[in-house]
């Protein structure tokens, strides 16, 4: 049977006191390394940088981030901008020409993501100078980056949305009431805001609806009293109907007063 062999005659000794504390790393606890001989520049000690928390965020991170974003940004488009508006008002405006399918959902959807860009372009660049450039440059951390980059987006909200709404949306949670319109939850605020909007469409879309409507009634009491009861009013009247509004410039007129609404 072979005899034991020392360890210790075999491998050379380590430099210094195997009995000496790691020295630990300046401002980071609990982290150190041992000295290191024979490295230039170094004096004798490994140094190890650590980012802290005001560093930039990883590329995968941004990239994750950037995911979720386009996850979620139609949720976002409807429920905090104005495309709801627009697009309800531009879909009765076509009920109330009597025509189904002219122009298209993709037509008026096309329509609506455009005007709700101009419309939200003030907006969306302070949410990108206040909350998306300082926390991709590594001013903020992310939950300081959601509070700064929501705060335009809150009082744009805040400016569209009734009183009445919010009183009704907290009476619903069971909620106090908050004390000034900045102290309002964002869950409260969002589904007052879509409330808000959907008032103000189908107002506009009955305005809308009048001068149509005359003109059908007009067209149904001519038929009556011609005796020609078999013959559809839409037919006669849905000519009428697309020729004043092509005179007055409709179209015109509704984007004007989308876009006025919002000052």
């Amino acid at each position: 049977m072979a005899a034991p062999v020392d360890v210790s005659t075999v491998l050379p000794a380590a430099p210094g006191d195997p009995d000496e504390p790691i020295a630990p790393v300046e401002g980071v606890d609990g982290v150190g390394v041992a000295p290191v001989e024979g490295v230039e520049g170094s004096d004798g000690i490994l140094s190890v940088d650590i980012d802290g928390t005001n560093a930039k965020p990883s590329d995968s991170i941004v990239v994750l981030l950037g995911i979720t974003l386009l996850s979620v940004v139609p949720s976002l488009l409807l429920m905090m901008t104005s495309f709801t508006k627009i697009f309800v008002v531009l879909a009765l405006t076509r009920n109330a020409l009597g025509l189904t399918s002219v122009p298209p959902n993709q037509v008026l959807a096309g329509l609506a993501l455009f005007l709700s860009l101009f419309i939200m372009g003030p907006v969306l660049s302070e949410v990108n100078s206040l909350g998306v450039q300082p926390y991709v440059d590594g001013g903020l951390g992310f939950t300081q980056a959601v509070e700064a980059g929501s705060a335009p987006l809150r009082e744009f909200m805040l400016g569209q949305t009734r009183e009445e709404d919010i009183a009704l949306i907290t009476r619903a949670a069971e909620q106090p009431n908050p004390e000034d319109p900045a102290s309002v939850p964002m869950l409260t605020l969002i589904p007052a805001f879509m409330l808000s909007e959907l008032r103000a469409a189908f107002i506009i879309g009955f305005v809308i609806f009048i001068p149509f409507l005359v003109i059908d009634l007009v067209v149904s009491a001519a038929l009556m009293s011609m005796g020609m009861m078999m013959l559809p009013p839409v037919m006669i009247s849905l000519p009428f109907k697309i020729l004043l509004f092509v005179l007055v410039d409709g179209w015109g007129l509704i984007i004007t007063a989308l876009v006025g609404s919002y000052g």
